[in-house]
C-alpha cells in the first residue's frame, strides 16, 4: 500500500514539473519573441541612409560612376519584415561599398576621396558585422546607420569640392609654372639646363654645360 502511495506520489510530482517546466519554457520563449520584435521596431525605425545626392556633383556622377551608383541604389531599398532581410542587407551594402575601391574617375582618384571612401567601407562592414551577430545589438547598429550618413555627406560634399576648384581660372603665370613644375616631375636624373643660369657651368654632370679651358 505504501509502495502504492509513494508511487502516485512520485508521478503527480514530475506531472507538476512538466507543467512548471512547460510553463517557464514558454514564458522565456515569449519573453525572447517580445525582445526580437523590439529590436527589429528599433532598428527599422533607424534604419534611414542619405540615399539622394545631396550636390549636383553627385547626382552627375550617379550616370558616369557605376559603383556610386550601385551603392546608392542599395541604400535606397529598404529590408522589411524581419531582421534577417537587414542582415542580407548589411551583406549586399558591403559587397557595394568595397567595389567603390574601383574605377573612381580620374578627377576624384585623390587621397582625400580615397580616404572618405576606406572610412565608409569600414563602417558598412561594421554595420554587417553588428547585425549579424546571435545577439544583435540595435543601438550599436542605428548609431552605425547614423556615422555611415555623416560619411557620405562628407564624401560628396569632397567631391564638390574638387569640381567647383577646377572651375577656378588659374591666374596669370600660374599656368606656366605648372607646366615647369611637370616637367621638372618628369625629369628622374639629371640637372635641367636653364639659360642664363650659372650653374650651367659648375655642374660637372651636364652635358650642355660650357667647358672652361
Amino acid at each position: 500500500m505504501n509502495t502504492k502511495l509513494t508511487l502516485l506520489f512520485l508521478i503527480i510530482s514530475l506531472q507538476f514539473s512538466c507543467k512548471n517546466n512547460n510553463e517557464q519554457r514558454f514564458a522565456d520563449n515569449l519573453r525572447d519573441t517580445k525582445k526580437k520584435e523590439l529590436i527589429f521596431t528599433t532598428i527599422n525605425k533607424g534604419w534611414n541612409f542619405h540615399d539622394t545626392p545631396i550636390n549636383s556633383t553627385s547626382e552627375a556622377t550617379l550616370a558616369t560612376w557605376g559603383e556610386w551608383r550601385a551603392f546608392m541604389d542599395e541604400l535606397a531599398i529598404k529590408p522589411k519584415k524581419t531582421i534577417g532581410a537587414f542582415q542580407k542587407k548589411a551583406k549586399a551594402l558591403s559587397t557595394k561599398a568595397m567595389a567603390l575601391n574601383t574605377n573612381i574617375p580620374t578627377q576624384f582618384d585623390t587621397p582625400q576621396i580615397r580616404s572618405r571612401i576606406a572610412t565608409l567601407v569600414t563602417q558598412v562592414q561594421m554595420l554587417d558585422l553588428y547585425i549579424n551577430l546571435d545577439k544583435v545589438s540595435d543601438k550599436r547598429v542605428t548609431k552605425l546607420v547614423s556615422e555611415i550618413n555623416i560619411e557620405l555627406v562628407s564624401l560628396q560634399r569632397q567631391m564638390d569640392k574638387i569640381v567647383e576648384k577646377s572651375k577656378i581660372p588659374l591666374e596669370v603665370g600660374e599656368s606656366e609654372l605648372l607646366k615647369m613644375l611637370d616637367t621638372t616631375r618628369a625629369i628622374q636624373s639629371g640637372s635641367p639646363v636653364i639659360p642664363g643660369n650659372p650653374n650651367n657651368l659648375s655642374n660637372p654632370n651636364n652635358p650642355n654645360a660650357a667647358h672652361v679651358e
